[in-house]
This record gives structure tokens, C-alpha cells and sequence, in this order.
């Protein structure tokens, strides 16, 4: 078997996966809070470490829209883990699919395409800065709007 047959990494490109005409140009956001939409989620395992046992693990592309400044794809994990069970529920509350006090079986189908709000920051790593998800927000209770005046009808 050739080298090329034997290419195991998550940037490479099948014979017959579809490619874009995207940039792929990085966009650095400030840090602040802004809508996210869920591009992509993979299943994965986390071998453990100090601080967290062996689980299991979501990989999720998130897209973060930072109007005019642009969007920035960003990469965070999931634990799927008792010790990280909170940190689950925030996302899950954010893309609408968990209300707070109650169970939630984690639909993840329904998490591609999902969209919530999060709060950014900036970090630096081996000289480099990159966004991080700091944490995901709660959807606005913004009050219903107004119902609209209308003339009695005569």
C-alpha cells in the first residue's frame, strides 16, 4: 500500500469530497459575546488527564458571526463527563435544546445547524493568538413584541 492510502488526519481530502472557493483567510474577533452557529460535531474520546477521566468527547466547529469584523471558525471540545455536566447543559440550554431543572437526553442530530450565543475571548499560544469559546450564553427572554394597533373594524 502507498504512503498516499495511509494519510490519517482530519485536514485531508478524500478522492471524492467536495471542495469550496473559500479564503480560508483567519479572522481574530475582540473579545465579547456574539451568535455562534454549529457547523459540524465528531465523536471522539478523551484519553484523560489530571483534571478530567476518560470519556468520551465532541468535537464541535463552531462558526462565530462577528458581523462586520467577519466570522471566525473555531474548535471546542465537549466532555461528556459527570465533572463537566454543567458545562454541557450551558450548551445545550444556548442552542435552545435544554431548559434549566429539567433532564435533557443530548439530541446530538439536532446539533449541526444550531445556533445560540456565546461569550469569546483571545488567548495566545506559542506566540500565536486565537478565539476561544469562554462560555455559552442563555437565549435572550427579550419580551414579546407589541401586538400591532388596528382600528376597530366599522
Amino acid at each position: 500500500m502507498s504512503e498516499y492510502n495511509t494519510v490519517n488526519t482530519t485536514d485531508a481530502l478524500g478522492w471524492d469530497d467536495v471542495i469550496n472557493e473559500e479564503s480560508g483567510e483567519f479572522v481574530l474577533l475582540p473579545d465579547g459575546e456574539y451568535p455562534f452557529r454549529v457547523i459540524n460535531f465528531e465523536r471522539g474520546y478523551h484519553n484523560g488527564s489530571d483534571k478530567l477521566p476518560k470519556c468520551p468527547k465532541a468535537t464541535l466547529t463552531i462558526e462565530v458571526d462577528g458581523g462586520a469584523k467577519g466570522k471566525a471558525v473555531l474548535t471546542h471540545n465537549l466532555f461528556l463527563s459527570r465533572k463537566t455536566e454543567g458545562l454541557l447543559s450551558a450548551f445545550f440550554i444556548a442552542i435552545g435544546q435544554k431548559q434549566h431543572g429539567q433532564p435533557l437526553r443530548m439530541d446530538w442530530p439536532k446539533v449541526p445547524g444550531a445556533t445560540g450565543r456565546c461569550k469569546i475571548s483571545t488567548r495566545e499560544y506559542k506566540g500565536n493568538q486565537y478565539n476561544e469559546i469562554k462560555r455559552f450564553l442563555e437565549p435572550s427572554a427579550a419580551p414579546a413584541p407589541a401586538p400591532a394597533f388596528a382600528p376597530p373594524r366599522l
